[in-house]
């Protein structure tokens, strides 16, 4: 008889015979699995019930049969995988849910009274999959959850499932040959992979809560041309359109710093990236995916962009499945059914890219367990001739390789959810670029637009928050835990209590020295009537914001360099008395009057000719980024 063997490190078939004793039985478990004659507890059972203890009992006795499945336990193991680990929430609840689908009664059909059932009307399982390619649009994949129950189903009620994740590997510590790549066996040589489609998905459905959060993480594509990539914060939650299923809700993404081009995006190290695990995990949030753009402008005075992943090309290209084939193997999905204690994954992939429409269209994806394990093991390499196709590696003297995705609905809600406030809203993450940067002037200006806005609206930003824990001059890492509790929790008692803090009135007393001198009184006011711009002389008004003004000094002199950029200045009777970095519109105001190349980042300098009473004031474009606050040392850089 095969005695099937299932163990932590994987399964094993044992020869026996049925008059074989219990302890000759061990002894070969011992040795086909390394184990020493005591290091090992046998259970009949997956939950470590009925030990196999009597040494002298046949196997006939205890009644193991041919085919049947045993479970063995290191000894201090803490037990299987399912006891000790960690599922997440949505698994444990969809696991009690009874998932049946439930039917009416058939008026042309059902021949029975009202308390009464038949074929027609009686309820289904949920991985019916007659009834699953009738649902508007068709599923081509049940639930994670309805696959298992299919396989726990039936008369044995899932005793002999076990969920194996694929090895592309040689198994290590075989004796009977030299190492690869002097020799190999059938029992450590991986088998053979044949592609297939995979018949179950581990997500269903994704949601973005509204969709300003999309919007705000285009809006770098549409200022720069650049491709860009975030990861996605929210929460998994029953899909109530199919039996069993898991919706990702997308409630925030992080943008991690990145070296991004109109082709390619490259992630560099992000020193913020504990802190933001940290905040989200306090929030209720964890990381369910990531998301890139893959967007070409067709027409940019209808704002139609190209539509180039389909049918015909590609969906997602080699070098993408890789990658999020990678992400899937770092966030892998605990499971009570697998000896390795995780199956599968639920992190996502979705990608902004053209529609057939020529709009901005939002697919999701992800990459099936085959895909994830030819990753992990690094079998799996993208074409440079052809993104769209991928190759296996050829077996090496180092490695070993063995002979050899599916598409989610993207949605947004009828009616939005805002995990987070909607307005008013603080500048991204690593969008130095685009001059939206994250320091303590944003956010003296923020707070000042934020007067009337209730304090926890104010402080319900995902941007926000991450800012005042990782900032240098004051961060609140140790001290903001009362504050994440507020926004989870949406409790505005709470937040008001935190903000009588002592933290809090620190940081206000540090935005108090960054905030804009008033625009009504003193010199500055006679200046703001006239202003003008020194590169087209003065012949077309700006529509210009009042600048700052120095810390500690009034004036400084202008640098040697001025007329390098501002051509027929009078350098020698004029003094800077303020800098501003200005948003996108002005530049392209200012760019389109004055010439200037509308892609760089523009400080603009204001001067004042004379002396401060003089109501001429120029404006200077540098294609230098300034330190902030300028200081005369951050000035000296120019002369």
């Amino acid at each position: 008889v095969i005695i099937r063997v299932q163990s932590p490190n994987g399964m094993k078939k044992i020869p026996a015979t049925k008059k074989e004793t219990a302890a000759a039985f061990l002894n070969k478990v011992g040795k086909e699995f390394g184990f020493p004659s005591n290091g090992f507890t046998i259970f009949l059972n997956r939950n470590k019930t009925d030990e196999i203890q009597s040494q002298n009992k046949t196997l006939s006795l205890l009644k193991i049969k041919h085919g049947d499945m045993l479970y063995l336990y290191p000894s201090g193991s803490p037990g299987p995988a399912g006891e000790t680990m960690d599922l997440d929430e949505i698994d444990q609840y969809l696991a009690k849910q009874e998932g049946k689908i439930y039917r009416n009664k058939d008026p042309q059909l059902c021949r029975h009274g009202s308390m009464g059932k038949c074929v027609h009307c009686v309820p289904l399982e949920p991985f019916d999959e007659e009834y699953l390619s009738h649902l508007e649009p068709p599923v081509k994949h049940m639930s994670f959850h309805a696959y298992i129950r299919k396989l726990t189903g039936g008369a044995d009620k899932g005793k002999f499932v076990a969920l194996e994740n694929i090895s592309c590997k040689i198994k290590s510590g075989c004796e009977g040959h030299p190492p690869w790549p002097e020799g190999i066996c059938t029992k450590c040589q991986p088998s053979a992979i044949t592609l297939n489609r995979q018949k179950y998905r581990h997500i269903d459905n994704i949601m973005f809560e509204n969709h300003t959060i999309a919007d705000r993480f285009l809006d770098f594509w549409r200022k720069t041309g650049s491709q860009r990539m975030g990861y996605l914060y929210g929460r998994y939650t029953e899909h109530k359109d199919i039996p069993l299923a898991i919706r990702a809700e997308v409630a925030a993404i992080y943008e991690p710093p990145q070296i991004a081009t109109q082709n390619s995006l490259e992630l560099v190290e992000d020193p913020k990236a504990a802190a933001v695990e940290e905040i989200a995990a306090k929030l209720g949030l964890r990381k369910v995916g990531w998301i890139f753009t893959d967007l070409l402008s067709e027409d940019t005075r209808i704002g139609t962009v190209k539509y180039t992943r389909n049918k015909d090309s590609y969906f997602l290209s080699a070098e993408e499945c890789i990658t999020a084939g990678h992400f899937q193997n770092q966030q892998c999905n605990p499971c009570r059914l697998s000896p390795d204690g995780h199956f599968g994954s639920k992190f996502i992939t979705v990608v902004a890219t053209g529609g057939p429409d020529n709009q901005v269209h939002f697919e999701g994806y992800q990459v099936s367990n085959q895909c994830m394990a030819l990753v992990r093991d690094e079998c799996l390499l993208p074409c440079r001739d052809a993104p769209e196709l991928g190759y296996a590696k050829e077996s090496s003297t180092e490695q070993y390789v063995p002979d050899v995705f599916y598409k989610i609905t993207t949605t947004f809600p009828k009616d939005p959810q805002y995990t987070f406030s909607s307005t008013p809203r603080f500048p991204i993450e690593n969008r130095d670029i685009l001059g939206e940067t994250q320091d303590f002037h944003s956010l003296a200006t923020y707070l000042s637009q934020c007067t009337s806005t209730v304090f926890l609206d104010m402080v319900s930003d995902f941007h926000l928050l991450l800012f005042l824990v990782t900032n240098e001059v004051m961060p609140l890492r140790d001290s903001i835990g009362l504050l994440l509790d507020a926004v989870k929790t949406k409790d505005e008692e709470l937040a008001q209590t935190w903000k009588k803090s002592e933290q809090w009135a620190t940081i206000e007393q540090l935005c108090s020295k960054y905030l804009w001198p008033s625009r009504s009184t003193g010199p500055w006011a006679a200046a703001q009537s006239s202003v003008r711009c020194a590169a087209c002389r003065g012949v077309k008004p700006h529509p210009l914001p009042w600048p700052p003004c120095f810390p500690n000094t009034s004036t400084h002199p202008l640098p040697s360099s001025t007329n390098d950029f501002a051509p027929g200045l009078d350098t020698a009777n004029s003094c800077v008395i303020g800098c501003l970095l200005l948003p996108p519109p002005l530049v392209h105001s200012i760019s389109d009057c004055c010439g200037v190349d509308k892609r760089k980042t523009m400080v603009f300098v204001y001067t004042k000719s004379n002396d401060l009473t003089n109501n001429d004031c120029a404006l200077i474009s540098l294609t230098r980024s300034l330190p902030w606050p300028l200081t005369e040392t951050g000035w000296d850089m120019f002369s």
